[in-house]
């Protein structure tokens, strides 16, 4: 009988480590058809969703309903299992090198629960080797077995778009890959299962790897270079979405936008891709330009604002901010690797008194995670109001909205530009990149 039969029949379990914005849904998703184990190291994660509670808030209770799942934050029970699918997250640290402790961590979990016959797949962004250079040793080691012989290894990267309602997960083509032709065939069949769009065969676990790793590089370079025409633009007093729409009338010109890049994916892969080429003697020209671009935004916006404010008669070290938006995207709570920090920071560096609010952001986590303190209730008296995140309900906000919480002669800087400049111009003081 085929490990996926097994599976079916319910003769053996699957096991998600690391229920995230990522690993929860895809946990929920197999629950439906499966038994599925689903584990976290944060026992405050697993009470929420014991209780039908999403702690990403990226699902509601439904999509607990009728699911063959327990939630357990013990390591002994992921002993049952036999299909391990890893979905921890992989950051960068200070210096912007890759933060490979939480999947190292996970696989030794793993590794000490291993048993002949079983699956271990990876969705966790890598760069292309980390599954086989840096986890399948782990494995080994702490199992006593060998890879084919005894356990199949895959990758099968994540590409859930938090937020995104539409490209859910069952709705995305998911590139799967294996350590040999049987585990690719099995792995495939386990995924397809629950998958309306199918699967992608890579032809290898790097390949699999190096397809998602240049997924957001690519966004991220797309981006950079409208964020540096941005720069451009502005010193020539051209407005760089006027300049877009028109652009864009061409059939094959690409629909970026500037912005601050922030989030757990676009600003974070791409150093990954970085750190595997240096150590393999590469110094990547393009790759290391877009990041720098990007990672100075923030600092561009700040320095922009505080001129505009200069020009207005403002003193800034006399002035007050405020900035909407703290989410690395609209409509999402996720404040992972936020760039509305930064640039709270470097407003703070010209002495400029600033506030942040974000409904959808939870105020203790920006605490924790930044020291950051988000405002309880917006004042009346802001000479500088940055729109840094497109939330819907931003979009729907109007001029006497702005003018109730503003002083004489406001600024408003529309970072997203989700605002007619036109219109707006007439009111108030307002610019965007």
């Amino acid at each position: 009988m085929s490990f996926y039969k097994e599976l079916q029949e319910r003769k053996k379990k699957i096991c998600v480590v690391g229920l995230g914005y990522v690993g929860l849904p895809i946990a929920l998703e197999f629950a439906k058809y499966f038994d599925v184990i689903g584990f976290d190291i944060a026992e405050h994660r697993i009470e929420l969703m014991k209780n039908k509670i999403d702690p990403s808030k990226e699902l509601d209770s439904s999509a607990f309903k009728d699911k063959s799942i327990i939630f357990t934050s013990d390591p002994e029970d992921i002993r049952e299992a036999h299909f391990y699918v890893i979905a921890v997250p992989t950051d960068i640290d200070e210096s912007r090198v890759p933060n490979l402790k939480p999947i190292l961590g996970a696989s030794k979990s793993v590794g000490k629960v291993l048993k002949k016959g079983d699956y271990v797949i990876y969705e966790s962004t890598v760069y292309p080797g980390c599954t086989e250079e840096d986890c399948l040793p782990i494995l080994e080691k702490l199992s006593g077995l060998k890879v084919n012989k005894d356990f199949k290894l895959g990758y099968s990267p994540e590409r859930i778009n938090p937020g995104d309602k539409v490209r859910t997960l069952t709705k995305i083509t998911k590139i799967v890959s294996g350590s040999d032709a049987e585990s690719l065939k099995q792995i495939a069949k386990i995924y397809n299962h629950i998958l309306e769009e199918g699967v992608h065969k890579a032809s290898s676990i790097k390949v699999a790897e190096a397809a998602k790793v240049i997924e957001n590089t690519q966004r991220d370079l797309n981006i950079s270079l409208m964020n540096e025409l941005s720069m451009i633009f502005e010193r020539m007093n051209i407005d760089t979405n006027e300049v877009l729409k028109a652009a864009g009338t061409k059939w094959n010109f690409l629909n970026f936008h500037p912005g601050l890049v922030g989030g757990h994916c676009i600003s974070v892969d791409p150093y990954y891709l970085l750190h595997k080429s240096k150590q393999l003697g590469i110094d990547p020209q393009v790759i290391a330009a877009g990041r720098r671009i990007n990672d100075g935004m923030p600092a561009f916006v700040a320095k922009k604002a505080t001129q505009m404010l200069i020009e207005k008669g403002k003193n800034p070290g006399e002035c007050k901010a405020l900035i909407m938006g703290v989410t690395f995207k609209e409509d999402v709570a996720d404040i992972r690797n936020s760039k509305v920090i930064d640039l709270y920071k470097e407003l703070t560096s010209y002495s400029i008194h600033v506030h942040i609010t974000d409904e959808h952001a939870s105020p203790n986590e920006v605490a924790h995670e930044y020291g950051v303190s988000m405002v309880d209730q917006i004042s009346t008296d802001y000479d500088l109001v940055i729109v840094a995140v497109g939330h819907e309900k931003y979009k729907h906000m109007n001029i006497s909205s702005y003018e109730s919480m503003t002083k004489e002669n406001p600024i408003l800087i529309d970072l997203r530009g989700i605002y007619d400049k036109e219109k707006w111009e007439k009111a108030m003081t307002y610019w965007r990149l």
